[in-house]
């Protein structure tokens, strides 16, 4: 059972989140938005701490959020807030600081995650994917 930090409770943060604790791993969520905590319950028997989850409200540029949620024991840090250069510098801080055995962030721009990527840090590119499926569906295929 590992520890994740997911950073980012809107809808990739927190569909990652219930799956994580779902496989049985051990969940911390850290958001600013406090109403982004309906996201975790939504359409869930339980509340997301009776199901064994974690949530904190803070800003995750803050060292002592980050500390609040957990980032100093986690072992899978997940950076998917709604922008590229949070979720870089967040995901740097875990990778670098605290030592995370595994550091994936979302990074929107193509060019950015690709750099991000050969710097060592896990890359997920929703307009890579977007721009392949395209790509394929139109039979261009380019990339």
């Amino acid at each position: 059972m590992a520890y994740y930090l997911i950073v980012g409770a809107g809808r990739v943060g927190s569909s990652v989140a219930r799956m994580a604790l779902e496989a049985g791993h051990e969940v911390s969520v850290l958001d600013e938005d406090p109403l982004s905590h309906e996201r975790l319950d939504a359409n869930q028997s339980t509340s997301w701490e009776d199901a064994g989850g974690r949530f904190t409200v803070g800003t995750a540029l803050e060292v002592d959020a980050l500390l609040e949620a957990g980032v100093d024991r986690a072992d899978v840090f997940v950076a998917s807030t709604n922008g590229d250069n949070t979720n870089l510098v967040i995901a740097q801080i875990a990778q670098r600081r605290f030592g995370c055995e595994r550091v994936l962030v979302r990074v929107l721009d193509p060019a950015r995650a690709a750099w991000y990527a050969e710097q060592g840090i896990e890359t997920v590119c929703p307009t890579q994917h977007a721009i392949e499926q395209f790509s394929t569906a139109l039979s261009l295929g380019g990339r």
